[in-house]
Order: C-alpha cells, then sequence, then structure tokens
C-alpha cells in the first residue's frame, strides 16, 4: 500500500534517484520521509491503527502497486519535530494508490490530514537480498505475482 495517489496519479514526491547496481533492474528501492502536522500525533496513530485494522485489504493492493516490500516508522526529533519515514521496494510499472478502492482511499485521506504535502527521498545507496528470495521479489515488482513452479499457483 504505497503513499501515491489520485486514482493512480502519484503524490508529488522529492528527487528522484539512480538506483544502485544492488537494485535490480525495473526496480525502486526508496527511504521517504515528510513532517507530521502540528497536533496530528492522535490522528497518525489512528492513521496506523486503520491500516493495521484493515491489514488484509491494505495486502490485496500490493500486488497492482507491484510492491515487494513497504515499512513505515515514525521519528521524534529533539526539538520535537515529528517525521514519518516510508521505506519501499517496488516494480517501476506500479499503480499508486487507486482511490476508487476504500481502504485507499482512507488511507490517503489520512495523509492529507497528518503529514506535510510530498516527500523528502533519501539516495539509496546498497541493498542486499538474500539469493534465494532475490528473484521471488523481481518476479513480484514485474509481475505483481509469484508463480509457485512446482504446482503453478500464486505464492
Amino acid at each position: 500500500m504505497s503513499f501515491m495517489s489520485d486514482t493512480s496519479a502519484k503524490l508529488p514526491t522529492g528527487q528522484m534517484f539512480d538506483m544502485p547496481a544492488s537494485v535490480p533492474a525495473g526496480m525502486r528501492l526508496e527511504l521517504s520521509r515528510a513532517r507530521l502536522l502540528p497536533g496530528a500525533q492522535d490522528e497518525t496513530e489512528r492513521w496506523m491503527g486503520m491500516l493495521h485494522d484493515r491489514y488484509e485489504e491494505c495486502l490485496d493492493t500490493l500486488s497492482a502497486e507491484r510492491m515487494a516490500f513497504e515499512a513505515t516508522f515514525r521519528h521524534t526529533d529533539a526539538d520535537g519535530t515529528e517525521w514519518i519515514y516510508h521505506l519501499s521496494l517496488y516494480g517501476e510499472s506500479g499503480a499508486g494508490l487507486d482511490l476508487a478502492n476504500p481502504v485507499d482511499r482512507e488511507h490517503y485521506e489520512y495523509a492529507v490530514r497528518c503529514k506535510e504535502p510530498g516527500w523528502e527521498e533519501l539516495r539509496p545507496v546498497l541493498m542486499l537480498t538474500p539469493r534465494p528470495i532475490r528473484p521471488l521479489l523481481e518476479a513480484w515488482a514485474r509481475d505483481g505475482n509469484i508463480t509457485d513452479t512446482t504446482g503453478g499457483h500464486d505464492a
């Protein structure tokens, strides 16, 4: 469930960096951060709670997004400034949020209420992936599914 948006358009993002050689072709590794709006702490907790409560629905969005991995973090600076960080590994052909999908719509609406628009991007320099997992990540990022070679079922 990426932090992108607009029936499939993308929210304003920061600088797009070239991928290091360790990231497979056709994939993007991103670590992004956005400042939380002042006073949005409780609403941000409700946002993350909604995503946990609707976890299975969120998982169902990952195929179209070609999202191989996604994680969210919060951090508070010494001066009290709060940040949300988003780590993602996805295929370049993936869609953003589908605002016709109720969970994506609610996710987007929380983002608008809780964080400053856009993202600051950190430059990726290395990605290490265990050899047995790498082909699975590449297939998911490319196709949005993984076919089990022994039985032909999606994993």
